[in-house]
Protein backbone atom coordinates (compact mmCIF):
# COMPACT_ATOMS: atom_id res chain seq x y z
CA UNK A 1 0.00 0.00 0.00
CA UNK A 2 1.16 3.27 -0.88
CA UNK A 3 -0.02 6.35 0.81
CA UNK A 4 2.86 9.21 1.32
CA UNK A 5 3.18 12.77 1.51
CA UNK A 6 5.27 15.38 -0.87
CA UNK A 7 8.79 15.38 0.16
CA UNK A 8 8.37 18.89 -1.09
CA UNK A 9 7.52 20.78 2.07
CA UNK A 10 7.89 24.05 3.65
CA UNK A 11 7.64 23.94 7.45
CA UNK A 12 4.45 25.21 9.27
CA UNK A 13 5.52 27.07 12.79
CA UNK A 14 5.29 24.20 15.61
CA UNK A 15 4.90 25.45 19.06
CA UNK A 16 7.75 24.53 21.15
CA UNK A 17 7.02 21.59 23.99
CA UNK A 18 8.15 22.99 27.48
CA UNK A 19 8.71 21.52 31.35
CA UNK A 20 7.17 22.62 33.80
CA UNK A 21 7.52 20.83 37.36
CA UNK A 22 6.74 16.71 36.31
CA UNK A 23 4.72 17.76 33.11
CA UNK A 24 4.94 18.79 29.70
CA UNK A 25 3.16 22.04 27.88
CA UNK A 26 2.96 23.54 24.65
CA UNK A 27 4.89 26.74 25.27
CA UNK A 28 1.87 28.84 23.86
CA UNK A 29 -1.52 27.31 24.81
CA UNK A 30 -0.26 25.78 27.83
CA UNK A 31 -2.31 22.85 27.14
CA UNK A 32 -0.44 19.96 28.60
CA UNK A 33 1.65 17.60 26.06
CA UNK A 34 1.09 13.73 26.64
CA UNK A 35 3.61 11.51 24.43
CA UNK A 36 1.99 9.48 21.91
CA UNK A 37 4.95 8.18 20.08
CA UNK A 38 6.73 5.35 18.10
CA UNK A 39 10.52 4.44 18.17
CA UNK A 40 11.52 5.00 14.73
CA UNK A 41 14.42 3.71 13.75
CA UNK A 42 15.55 0.68 11.55
CA UNK A 43 18.85 -1.82 12.83
CA UNK A 44 19.09 -0.56 16.25
CA UNK A 45 18.83 -4.21 17.53
CA UNK A 46 16.17 -5.59 19.83
CA UNK A 47 14.38 -3.76 22.45
CA UNK A 48 16.58 -1.52 24.45
CA UNK A 49 19.92 -2.24 22.86
CA UNK A 50 22.03 -0.81 19.68
CA UNK A 51 24.05 -2.86 17.28
CA UNK A 52 27.39 -3.45 17.63
CA UNK A 53 27.81 -2.32 14.12
CA UNK A 54 29.49 1.20 13.52
CA UNK A 55 26.87 1.53 10.78
CA UNK A 56 23.66 2.51 11.00
CA UNK A 57 20.84 4.53 9.74
CA UNK A 58 19.68 7.97 9.84
CA UNK A 59 15.70 7.96 9.53
CA UNK A 60 15.44 11.61 10.08
CA UNK A 61 17.74 11.90 6.66
CA UNK A 62 15.29 10.02 4.68
CA UNK A 63 12.77 12.33 3.00
CA UNK A 64 11.07 9.59 0.73
CA UNK A 65 11.01 7.04 4.15
CA UNK A 66 9.34 10.10 6.09
CA UNK A 67 7.16 10.86 3.41
CA UNK A 68 5.82 7.47 3.21
CA UNK A 69 5.38 6.55 7.16
CA UNK A 70 4.36 9.68 8.56
CA UNK A 71 0.55 9.34 7.19
CA UNK A 72 0.48 6.13 9.14
CA UNK A 73 1.82 7.40 12.14
CA UNK A 74 -1.17 9.76 11.98
CA UNK A 75 -3.60 6.70 11.73
CA UNK A 76 -2.25 6.54 15.54
CA UNK A 77 -2.50 9.61 17.07
CA UNK A 78 1.11 9.55 16.68
CA UNK A 79 3.17 12.97 18.23
CA UNK A 80 7.06 11.93 19.02
CA UNK A 81 9.15 9.52 17.43
CA UNK A 82 12.25 8.54 19.23
CA UNK A 83 15.18 8.13 16.74
CA UNK A 84 18.56 6.29 18.45
CA UNK A 85 20.77 7.34 16.07
CA UNK A 86 21.08 10.54 14.22
CA UNK A 87 24.27 11.71 11.40
CA UNK A 88 24.73 14.96 12.04
CA UNK A 89 26.35 15.71 8.89
CA UNK A 90 23.27 14.92 6.73
CA UNK A 91 20.24 17.35 6.18
CA UNK A 92 17.68 16.29 8.28
CA UNK A 93 15.21 19.64 6.53
CA UNK A 94 13.05 17.55 4.93
CA UNK A 95 12.15 15.45 7.47
CA UNK A 96 11.53 17.15 10.42
CA UNK A 97 9.23 19.92 8.01
CA UNK A 98 7.12 16.84 7.20
CA UNK A 99 6.79 15.70 11.11
CA UNK A 100 6.46 19.50 11.96
CA UNK A 101 3.59 19.89 9.80
CA UNK A 102 2.21 16.59 10.89
CA UNK A 103 2.48 17.94 14.68
CA UNK A 104 4.97 15.41 15.18
CA UNK A 105 8.15 16.16 17.58
CA UNK A 106 11.41 14.20 17.71
CA UNK A 107 13.36 12.86 21.01
CA UNK A 108 16.68 11.94 20.09
CA UNK A 109 19.72 9.58 21.27
CA UNK A 110 22.86 11.56 21.42
CA UNK A 111 24.93 8.31 20.92
CA UNK A 112 25.50 6.36 17.92
CA UNK A 113 26.47 2.45 18.09
CA UNK A 114 29.75 3.13 18.12
CA UNK A 115 30.04 6.46 20.16
CA UNK A 116 28.42 5.97 23.63
CA UNK A 117 29.09 5.49 27.27
CA UNK A 118 29.52 2.07 27.18
CA UNK A 119 28.10 0.18 30.47
CA UNK A 120 31.37 -1.91 31.52
CA UNK A 121 33.81 0.36 30.24
CA UNK A 122 32.64 3.96 30.93
CA UNK A 123 34.18 6.98 30.09
CA UNK A 124 33.01 10.64 28.71
CA UNK A 125 35.86 11.69 27.11
CA UNK A 126 36.01 14.69 24.74
CA UNK A 127 35.77 12.14 21.58
CA UNK A 128 32.08 11.75 22.80
CA UNK A 129 31.29 14.89 23.95
CA UNK A 130 31.99 16.29 20.19
CA UNK A 131 29.59 13.36 18.87
CA UNK A 132 26.47 14.63 21.48
CA UNK A 133 27.42 18.44 21.09
CA UNK A 134 27.16 17.96 17.35
CA UNK A 135 23.65 16.08 16.88
CA UNK A 136 22.45 19.03 19.32
CA UNK A 137 23.95 21.37 16.62
CA UNK A 138 22.54 19.86 13.98
CA UNK A 139 18.58 19.29 15.84
CA UNK A 140 18.27 22.47 17.32
CA UNK A 141 17.26 25.06 15.23
CA UNK A 142 14.10 22.99 14.93
CA UNK A 143 10.77 23.81 17.11
CA UNK A 144 9.74 20.33 17.34
CA UNK A 145 12.61 18.93 18.95
CA UNK A 146 10.91 17.77 22.61
CA UNK A 147 14.27 16.08 24.25
CA UNK A 148 17.72 14.86 23.73
CA UNK A 149 18.59 11.26 25.84
CA UNK A 150 22.16 11.41 26.63
CA UNK A 151 21.84 7.61 27.51
CA UNK A 152 20.17 4.68 26.71
CA UNK A 153 20.11 1.34 29.43
CA UNK A 154 24.10 2.62 29.98
CA UNK A 155 23.46 0.88 33.53
CA UNK A 156 21.74 -2.49 33.56
CA UNK A 157 22.87 -4.19 36.53
CA UNK A 158 24.64 -3.75 39.65
CA UNK A 159 28.25 -4.30 38.85
CA UNK A 160 27.71 -1.92 36.12
CA UNK A 161 26.21 0.57 38.06
CA UNK A 162 29.29 2.68 38.36
CA UNK A 163 28.67 4.18 34.99
CA UNK A 164 25.99 6.00 35.78
CA UNK A 165 28.04 8.99 36.95
CA UNK A 166 29.71 9.30 33.33
CA UNK A 167 25.90 9.22 31.85
CA UNK A 168 24.73 12.00 34.43
CA UNK A 169 28.27 13.95 33.35
CA UNK A 170 27.06 13.60 29.94
CA UNK A 171 23.99 15.40 30.80
CA UNK A 172 25.29 18.47 32.59
CA UNK A 173 27.65 19.03 30.39
CA UNK A 174 24.84 18.98 27.25
CA UNK A 175 22.83 21.38 29.52
CA UNK A 176 25.49 23.50 29.52
CA UNK A 177 26.91 23.43 26.24
CA UNK A 178 22.58 24.26 25.43
CA UNK A 179 22.41 27.22 27.83
CA UNK A 180 26.02 28.94 26.43
CA UNK A 181 24.99 28.41 23.01
CA UNK A 182 21.96 30.36 23.89
CA UNK A 183 19.35 27.81 22.37
CA UNK A 184 16.14 27.67 23.23
CA UNK A 185 15.17 25.12 26.01
CA UNK A 186 15.40 21.86 25.54
CA UNK A 187 15.13 19.14 27.73
CA UNK A 188 17.96 16.50 28.40
CA UNK A 189 17.08 13.05 30.03
CA UNK A 190 18.12 9.47 30.05
CA UNK A 191 16.35 6.24 29.53
CA UNK A 192 15.86 3.48 31.88
CA UNK A 193 15.65 -0.52 31.45
CA UNK A 194 13.18 -1.56 34.10
CA UNK A 195 16.12 -3.64 35.87
CA UNK A 196 14.96 -4.45 39.40
CA UNK A 197 18.02 -4.41 41.54
CA UNK A 198 18.78 -1.19 40.49
CA UNK A 199 15.70 0.18 39.26
CA UNK A 200 15.07 2.39 42.75
CA UNK A 201 18.46 3.76 42.95
CA UNK A 202 18.92 4.77 39.39
CA UNK A 203 15.75 6.47 39.52
CA UNK A 204 16.84 8.56 42.81
CA UNK A 205 20.66 8.94 41.47
CA UNK A 206 20.03 10.66 38.23
CA UNK A 207 17.50 13.16 39.56
CA UNK A 208 19.55 13.61 42.80
CA UNK A 209 21.35 17.12 43.49
CA UNK A 210 21.30 20.16 41.86
CA UNK A 211 18.95 20.70 38.78
CA UNK A 212 22.36 21.73 36.71
CA UNK A 213 23.84 18.05 37.01
CA UNK A 214 20.33 16.23 36.50
CA UNK A 215 18.03 15.35 34.11
CA UNK A 216 15.01 17.26 33.09
CA UNK A 217 13.06 14.49 32.19
CA UNK A 218 13.10 10.61 32.45
CA UNK A 219 12.15 7.79 29.98
CA UNK A 220 11.79 4.12 31.39
CA UNK A 221 11.89 0.91 29.05
CA UNK A 222 9.63 -0.88 30.67
CA UNK A 223 7.77 -4.68 29.32
CA UNK A 224 6.23 -5.82 32.15
CA UNK A 225 3.01 -5.99 30.44
CA UNK A 226 2.18 -8.86 28.62
CA UNK A 227 -0.70 -9.92 26.54
CA UNK A 228 -3.65 -10.14 28.92
CA UNK A 229 -2.55 -8.62 32.44
CA UNK A 230 -3.84 -5.75 34.87
CA UNK A 231 -2.54 -3.05 36.53
CA UNK A 232 -2.05 -4.21 39.80
CA UNK A 233 -0.26 -7.66 37.91
CA UNK A 234 1.77 -5.98 35.35
CA UNK A 235 3.50 -4.14 38.22
CA UNK A 236 2.24 -0.62 36.59
CA UNK A 237 0.80 0.40 39.90
CA UNK A 238 3.69 -0.10 41.85
CA UNK A 239 5.85 2.07 39.21
CA UNK A 240 3.54 4.76 39.22
CA UNK A 241 3.47 4.98 42.69
CA UNK A 242 7.62 4.88 42.89
CA UNK A 243 7.09 7.87 40.54
CA UNK A 244 3.87 9.88 42.08
CA UNK A 245 6.47 12.29 43.74
CA UNK A 246 9.41 12.65 41.01
CA UNK A 247 10.10 16.38 40.04
CA UNK A 248 10.51 16.31 36.29
CA UNK A 249 8.17 14.43 33.80
CA UNK A 250 8.47 10.34 33.15
CA UNK A 251 6.93 8.58 30.45
CA UNK A 252 7.95 5.29 28.90
CA UNK A 253 10.28 5.31 26.40
CA UNK A 254 10.02 2.04 25.39
CA UNK A 255 6.69 -0.39 25.85
CA UNK A 256 4.84 -2.97 24.23
CA UNK A 257 6.22 -6.18 25.42
CA UNK A 258 5.67 -9.12 22.82
CA UNK A 259 6.34 -11.98 24.84
CA UNK A 260 2.27 -12.96 23.24
CA UNK A 261 1.64 -11.97 19.89
CA UNK A 262 -0.04 -10.70 18.53
CA UNK A 263 0.29 -7.30 20.91
CA UNK A 264 -3.10 -6.59 22.29
CA UNK A 265 -1.70 -2.90 23.84
CA UNK A 266 -4.30 -3.57 26.59
CA UNK A 267 -1.54 -1.61 28.88
CA UNK A 268 -2.62 1.35 26.45
CA UNK A 269 -5.21 2.14 28.15
CA UNK A 270 -4.35 1.84 31.72
CA UNK A 271 -1.10 4.26 30.66
CA UNK A 272 -3.26 6.91 29.63
CA UNK A 273 -5.86 5.92 31.83
CA UNK A 274 -7.14 7.88 35.71
CA UNK A 275 -4.22 6.04 37.35
CA UNK A 276 -1.36 6.83 35.61
CA UNK A 277 -1.79 10.03 33.47
CA UNK A 278 -1.70 12.47 36.58
CA UNK A 279 2.23 11.23 37.03
CA UNK A 280 3.04 9.76 33.44
CA UNK A 281 3.32 11.72 30.32
CA UNK A 282 2.59 9.11 28.14
CA UNK A 283 4.53 6.20 26.30
CA UNK A 284 6.53 5.48 23.17
CA UNK A 285 5.75 2.09 21.51
CA UNK A 286 8.66 0.04 20.12
CA UNK A 287 8.88 -0.02 17.03
CA UNK A 288 7.94 0.92 13.81
CA UNK A 289 9.40 -1.07 11.21
CA UNK A 290 9.42 -5.32 11.67
CA UNK A 291 12.83 -6.85 12.13
CA UNK A 292 13.53 -9.89 13.53
CA UNK A 293 12.68 -9.28 16.87
CA UNK A 294 9.11 -8.99 15.89
CA UNK A 295 8.37 -5.55 17.64
CA UNK A 296 7.34 -3.91 14.45
CA UNK A 297 4.26 -2.59 13.78
CA UNK A 298 4.57 -2.24 9.90
CA UNK A 299 6.78 -3.33 6.99
CA UNK A 300 8.44 -1.48 4.49
CA UNK A 301 9.69 -2.48 1.24
CA UNK A 302 11.06 0.43 -0.91
CA UNK A 303 8.31 3.22 -1.11
CA UNK A 304 5.56 0.86 0.24
CA UNK A 305 4.24 -0.16 3.84
CA UNK A 306 2.24 -2.77 4.96
CA UNK A 307 0.69 -2.51 8.44
CA UNK A 308 0.78 -5.39 10.81
CA UNK A 309 -1.86 -6.83 13.35
CA UNK A 310 0.05 -5.07 15.95
CA UNK A 311 -0.82 -1.96 14.30
CA UNK A 312 -4.41 -2.47 13.97
CA UNK A 313 -4.64 -3.00 17.32
CA UNK A 314 -2.69 -0.64 18.46
CA UNK A 315 -4.76 1.77 17.03
CA UNK A 316 -7.84 0.71 18.28
CA UNK A 317 -6.21 0.99 21.67
CA UNK A 318 -5.08 4.94 21.07
CA UNK A 319 -8.28 5.95 20.09
CA UNK A 320 -10.06 4.95 23.27
CA UNK A 321 -7.53 6.81 25.40
CA UNK A 322 -7.98 10.53 26.90
CA UNK A 323 -5.77 11.25 29.44
CA UNK A 324 -7.34 13.72 32.23
CA UNK A 325 -4.77 17.00 31.77
CA UNK A 326 -4.38 19.87 33.31
CA UNK A 327 -3.51 23.57 31.71
CA UNK A 328 0.09 24.96 32.43
CA UNK A 329 -1.73 28.35 34.08
CA UNK A 330 -3.44 26.19 36.16
CA UNK A 331 -0.50 23.86 37.46
CA UNK A 332 1.19 24.33 40.93
CA UNK A 333 4.21 21.72 40.84
CA UNK A 334 3.45 20.27 44.00
CA UNK A 335 6.86 17.39 43.88
CA UNK A 336 9.61 19.80 43.76
CA UNK A 337 12.54 18.27 45.54
CA UNK A 338 14.57 16.20 44.15
CA UNK A 339 15.49 12.73 45.03
CA UNK A 340 18.38 11.91 48.01
CA UNK A 341 21.59 10.38 46.15
CA UNK A 342 21.92 6.86 46.97
CA UNK A 343 24.21 5.46 49.13
CA UNK A 344 27.25 3.66 47.71
CA UNK A 345 27.14 0.10 48.65
CA UNK A 346 29.36 -2.89 47.43
CA UNK A 347 26.57 -5.58 48.70
CA UNK A 348 23.18 -5.93 48.44
CA UNK A 349 21.15 -6.16 51.72
CA UNK A 350 17.50 -6.99 52.04
CA UNK A 351 16.53 -3.59 52.08
CA UNK A 352 18.36 -2.44 48.85
CA UNK A 353 20.73 -3.77 46.25
CA UNK A 354 24.28 -3.34 45.90
CA UNK A 355 24.86 0.01 44.19
CA UNK A 356 28.11 1.40 42.91
CA UNK A 357 27.90 5.16 42.19
CA UNK A 358 29.06 7.60 43.44
CA UNK A 359 27.79 11.47 43.91
CA UNK A 360 30.65 13.38 42.25
CA UNK A 361 30.85 13.46 38.45
CA UNK A 362 33.34 13.10 36.18
CA UNK A 363 34.88 16.32 34.99
CA UNK A 364 33.89 18.31 31.79
CA UNK A 365 35.50 17.04 28.63
CA UNK A 366 38.00 19.75 27.81
CA UNK A 367 39.99 19.43 24.48
CA UNK A 368 41.95 22.47 25.18
CA UNK A 369 42.98 21.43 28.25
CA UNK A 370 44.47 17.88 26.40
CA UNK A 371 45.69 19.67 23.94
CA UNK A 372 47.60 21.86 25.98
CA UNK A 373 49.00 19.05 28.14
CA UNK A 374 50.17 17.50 24.57
CA UNK A 375 52.01 20.13 23.64
CA UNK A 376 53.54 20.89 26.76
CA UNK A 377 54.70 17.49 27.08
CA UNK A 378 58.45 16.44 26.99
CA UNK A 379 57.41 12.96 25.99
CA UNK A 380 54.60 11.90 24.23
CA UNK A 381 52.94 8.89 22.67
CA UNK A 382 53.89 7.30 19.28
CA UNK A 383 50.41 8.60 17.41
CA UNK A 384 50.22 5.43 15.42
CA UNK A 385 50.21 2.89 18.06
CA UNK A 386 47.27 0.30 17.91
CA UNK A 387 44.59 -0.01 20.69
CA UNK A 388 46.56 -3.48 21.87
CA UNK A 389 50.04 -1.23 21.44
CA UNK A 390 47.85 1.65 23.96
CA UNK A 391 47.12 -1.29 26.32
CA UNK A 392 50.58 -2.46 26.98
CA UNK A 393 51.94 0.51 27.26
CA UNK A 394 49.42 1.43 30.07
CA UNK A 395 50.50 -2.01 31.80
CA UNK A 396 54.36 -0.85 31.54
CA UNK A 397 54.25 2.59 32.68
CA UNK A 398 51.19 2.82 34.94
CA UNK A 399 53.40 -0.19 36.90
CA UNK A 400 55.93 2.14 37.32
CA UNK A 401 54.60 5.60 38.35
CA UNK A 402 51.40 6.95 39.53
CA UNK A 403 48.44 7.18 37.21
CA UNK A 404 46.39 8.89 39.33
CA UNK A 405 46.00 11.85 36.50
CA UNK A 406 43.17 9.54 34.46
CA UNK A 407 41.96 7.57 36.81
CA UNK A 408 38.08 7.76 36.29
CA UNK A 409 36.08 5.52 38.54
CA UNK A 410 32.43 5.95 39.34
CA UNK A 411 32.34 4.02 42.42
CA UNK A 412 34.42 6.70 44.40
CA UNK A 413 34.15 9.24 42.81
CA UNK A 414 37.88 9.49 41.25
CA UNK A 415 38.76 11.57 38.26
CA UNK A 416 41.93 12.26 37.17
CA UNK A 417 42.09 15.68 35.17
CA UNK A 418 43.20 14.11 32.01
CA UNK A 419 40.50 11.14 32.29
CA UNK A 420 38.38 12.56 29.45
CA UNK A 421 41.05 13.39 27.11
CA UNK A 422 41.54 10.38 24.53
CA UNK A 423 43.54 7.30 24.94
CA UNK A 424 46.67 8.47 23.13
CA UNK A 425 46.30 11.66 25.12
CA UNK A 426 46.40 9.95 28.77
CA UNK A 427 49.06 7.76 27.75
CA UNK A 428 51.20 10.63 26.46
CA UNK A 429 50.72 11.99 30.35
CA UNK A 430 51.98 9.15 31.91
CA UNK A 431 54.78 8.42 29.67
CA UNK A 432 55.84 12.62 30.11
CA UNK A 433 55.23 11.87 34.30
CA UNK A 434 57.42 9.32 33.90
CA UNK A 435 60.08 10.35 31.92
CA UNK A 436 60.00 14.03 34.03
CA UNK A 437 60.56 11.52 37.36
CA UNK A 438 63.26 9.52 35.44
CA UNK A 439 65.10 12.58 34.39
CA UNK A 440 64.68 14.69 37.66
CA UNK A 441 68.44 14.28 38.42
CA UNK A 442 69.98 12.72 35.55
CA UNK A 443 68.15 14.89 32.16
CA UNK A 444 70.39 12.98 29.96
CA UNK A 445 68.92 10.06 30.54
CA UNK A 446 66.56 10.02 26.99
CA UNK A 447 66.25 6.23 27.61
CA UNK A 448 63.17 7.00 29.75
CA UNK A 449 61.51 8.07 26.56
CA UNK A 450 61.01 4.95 24.87
CA UNK A 451 59.23 2.15 25.57
CA UNK A 452 59.98 0.35 22.68
CA UNK A 453 59.06 2.29 20.48
CA UNK A 454 55.85 3.11 21.93
CA UNK A 455 57.22 6.59 23.09
CA UNK A 456 59.30 9.85 21.99
CA UNK A 457 60.94 12.59 23.20
CA UNK A 458 59.78 15.94 22.08
CA UNK A 459 60.53 19.68 22.91
CA UNK A 460 57.81 20.95 24.59
CA UNK A 461 56.43 23.99 24.04
CA UNK A 462 53.98 26.67 26.50
CA UNK A 463 51.27 27.16 24.47
CA UNK A 464 50.79 31.02 25.94
CA UNK A 465 48.82 31.82 28.88
CA UNK A 466 45.66 30.11 28.40
CA UNK A 467 47.59 26.57 27.85
CA UNK A 468 49.90 27.90 31.06
CA UNK A 469 46.97 28.01 33.02
CA UNK A 470 44.60 24.92 32.38
CA UNK A 471 47.80 22.68 32.92
CA UNK A 472 48.81 24.76 36.26
CA UNK A 473 45.09 23.92 37.11
CA UNK A 474 45.22 20.15 36.27
CA UNK A 475 48.26 19.97 38.08
CA UNK A 476 51.35 18.08 38.17
CA UNK A 477 49.84 14.79 39.71
CA UNK A 478 47.10 15.60 37.20
CA UNK A 479 44.55 15.43 40.13
CA UNK A 480 43.31 19.08 40.35
CA UNK A 481 40.65 20.94 39.76
CA UNK A 482 40.12 22.62 36.07
CA UNK A 483 37.65 25.60 36.14
CA UNK A 484 38.81 27.05 32.92
CA UNK A 485 35.76 25.66 30.48
CA UNK A 486 36.33 24.91 27.38
CA UNK A 487 35.00 27.14 24.12
CA UNK A 488 31.22 25.86 23.83
CA UNK A 489 30.55 25.01 27.57
CA UNK A 490 30.38 26.63 30.98
CA UNK A 491 32.74 26.54 33.52
CA UNK A 492 31.90 22.87 36.03
CA UNK A 493 31.25 23.05 39.55
CA UNK A 494 34.93 22.45 41.40
CA UNK A 495 33.36 19.19 43.15
CA UNK A 496 32.46 17.99 39.54
CA UNK A 497 36.24 18.01 38.50
CA UNK A 498 38.09 17.14 41.87
CA UNK A 499 39.67 13.48 42.45
CA UNK A 500 39.02 11.57 45.57
CA UNK A 501 42.49 11.09 46.63
CA UNK A 502 41.85 9.53 49.56
CA UNK A 503 39.70 6.73 48.67
CA UNK A 504 42.42 5.54 45.83
CA UNK A 505 45.35 5.90 48.53
CA UNK A 506 48.48 3.30 47.54
CA UNK A 507 47.58 2.98 43.97
CA UNK A 508 49.81 3.60 41.18
CA UNK A 509 47.92 1.11 38.34
CA UNK A 510 44.95 2.41 36.80
CA UNK A 511 41.96 0.63 35.67
CA UNK A 512 41.76 2.50 32.53
CA UNK A 513 38.93 2.35 29.82
CA UNK A 514 39.59 3.41 26.08
CA UNK A 515 35.91 2.38 24.63
CA UNK A 516 36.40 -1.50 24.02
CA UNK A 517 39.78 -1.64 25.64
CA UNK A 518 39.98 -2.36 29.48
CA UNK A 519 42.83 -2.43 30.99
CA UNK A 520 41.63 -3.54 34.41
CA UNK A 521 43.28 -6.54 34.81
CA UNK A 522 46.80 -4.58 35.97
CA UNK A 523 44.67 -4.24 39.31
CA UNK A 524 41.30 -5.05 40.32
CA UNK A 525 38.12 -3.05 41.27
CA UNK A 526 38.68 -4.84 44.94
CA UNK A 527 42.27 -3.09 45.61
CA UNK A 528 40.70 -0.25 44.02
CA UNK A 529 38.10 0.51 46.66
CA UNK A 530 37.76 -1.92 49.19
CA UNK A 531 37.15 -5.07 48.33
CA UNK A 532 33.58 -4.36 45.72
CA UNK A 533 34.32 -6.92 43.53
CA UNK A 534 30.81 -8.00 42.36
CA UNK A 535 29.43 -11.18 41.17
CA UNK A 536 25.96 -11.14 39.23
Amino acid sequence: MVLSLSTSVIAQSVDPIVIKGSKFFYKTNGTQFFIKGVAYQQDVGSAGTSSTSITYTDPLANATGCARDIPYMLKLQTNVVRVYAVDPTLDHDQCMSMFANAGIYVIADLSQPSESINSDDPEWTDELYERYTSVVDALQKYDNVLGFFAGNEVANRANNSDAIPFVKAAVRDIKAYIQQKNYRAIGVGYAADDDQTIRANLEDYINCGSAEDSVDFFGYNIYSWCGQSDYVSSFYEARTEEFANYSVPAFFAEYGCNKVEPRIFQETGALYGSNMSKVWSGGIVFMWFQETNNFGLVTVSGNSISTLTDFDNLSTAIAKVSPSSINEASYAPSNTVPRACPVVSSTATAASSAWLAASNLPPTPNEELCACMVQNASCVANPSLSGDDIEKAFGVVCGETDCEGVFHFGINGTYGAYSMCNATEQLTWAFDVYYKNQTANNPQNTDACDFNGAAKPQTPQSGGSACEALVSQAGAAGTGTVTSAPTGTVAPAESAATTSKGSAAGVNVPTVDFGTLRLGGFVTVAAMVGAVMILL
